[in-house]
């Protein structure tokens, strides 16, 4: 039976409503988080894609209904959580909505209904992952589509116009292009033929980008031939300043390590004003020595994950000397990968990591 005009009428004036007050949305929260920002753009899209003629079947209005009950980029991840009235949250929206909360020092709460999330509250929905991993998706070389599940293998092995190297990349060669091109370069590819004197200068600036990566490991590995090493967990604890507007740090309980007392402290972005406005955020610490030392105490240190977390953290070996006047390190940067591994440390209830110290001695 047809629909009724003014249910039609009625229809479109419902998804017009609501595609405007999500893009008002959009806009009023894209300072604040970009990850609500981003639900409700979202939103917007879906709302509109019921207004174009020829997309609005019965089962596109199914799918926009479910797509608009998603908090975030839900069509970017594979990891839902739900709330206890059942929004969606995508897991990148999900820490990033717990650091924020950590950051202005309130409760996080869902965009939607403002209920209170957690890691403890909140679960992930998995019969909610599988259909998103069966939704069509673009490749992005061939722009044909796939089932998700399995686009990331077509990216990689399978996609004909995939982004890929020259065998002879090892020895200078530059190109990158599709590659249904690869045998045809290949075989016209001038660098097999150059001079050893050419290859050399080539594999010089090679073995220069070589040495400095194995620099640090050879570092490492000369540190653990000392006498005196010294290792513990520590836990970064959150804590706020006494200024008017607090601000948010990390310190440590006191530990002893090469039968020193010592202390660790964090801060993010450098202590500015509002890092919740930020969405490029780190996280620095710097070493305290709270024991008292008859001479100078020369030490090598570096900061590792702990053993059950999986954030990444790139090693970086840091040097000081510790006397009774001088007894803490400046803030150094904590090696974390890019914004959303700090996202995961501010988003945990505490910050779980290794503490390697190496006594230098002469």
């Amino acid at each position: 039976m047809a629909p009724k005009p003014g249910s039609e009428w009625s229809t479109v004036l419902s998804h017009l409503v609501l595609g405007m007050v999500s893009l008002h949305g959009a806009v009023s929260s894209a300072q604040s988080s970009r990850g609500a920002a981003a639900g409700f753009l979202l939103q917007a899209l879906a709302a509109a894609s019921m207004l174009v003629p020829g997309l609005g079947t019965h089962e596109d209005c199914l799918a926009g209904a479910w797509v608009t009950t998603v908090i975030g980029l839900p069509l970017l991840a594979f990891d839902f959580h739900w709330c206890t009235n059942g929004h969606l949250m995508c897991a990148g929206c999900f820490i990033h909505l717990l650091a924020d909360a950590r950051l202005k020092e309130e409760q996080a709460t869902c965009p939607n209904c403002r209920c209170e999330i957690s890691k403890s509250l909140c679960c992930r929905n998995l019969a909610v992952e599988k259909a998103v991993s069966e939704l069509p998706s673009e490749c992005g070389f061939c722009l044909r589509q796939f089932p998700r599940s399995i686009l990331e293998r077509h990216q990689k092995e399978e996609c004909q116009d995939r982004v890929t190297q020259c065998k002879y990349k090892r020895i200078g060669c530059p190109w990158h292009g599709p590659f249904h091109e690869l045998t045809v370069h290949e075989a016209a590819c001038a660098h097999p033929t150059k001079t050893g004197n050419e290859l050399m200068e080539i594999l010089d600036e090679m073995d220069q980008s070589h040495r400095k990566e194995m620099q640090l490991y050879n570092s490492i590995f000369s540190l653990l031939s000392f006498e005196k090493i010294g290792y513990t967990e520590v836990q970064f604890r959150p804590y706020r300043t006494d200024d008017f507007i607090t601000r948010l740090y990390y310190e440590t309980p006191r530990f002893t390590v090469l039968n020193q007392t010592w202390v660790l402290k964090a801060r993010v972005n450098d202590s500015e004003r509002n890092p919740n406005l930020s969405c490029k955020r780190t996280l620095s610490f710097q070493l305290l020595l709270k024991s008292k030392v008859t001479a100078p105490l020369e030490c090598s240190f570096l900061l590792l994950k702990g053993p059950y977390d999986d954030v990444r953290i790139s090693p970086v070996i840091y040097h000081f000397v510790f006397t009774n006047e001088s007894n803490e390190t400046d803030y150094v940067p904590l090696p974390i990968i890019d914004s959303v591994e700090c996202n995961k440390l501010l988003a945990a209830k505490n910050i779980n990591l290794r503490l390697f110290l190496f006594q230098i001695q002469k």
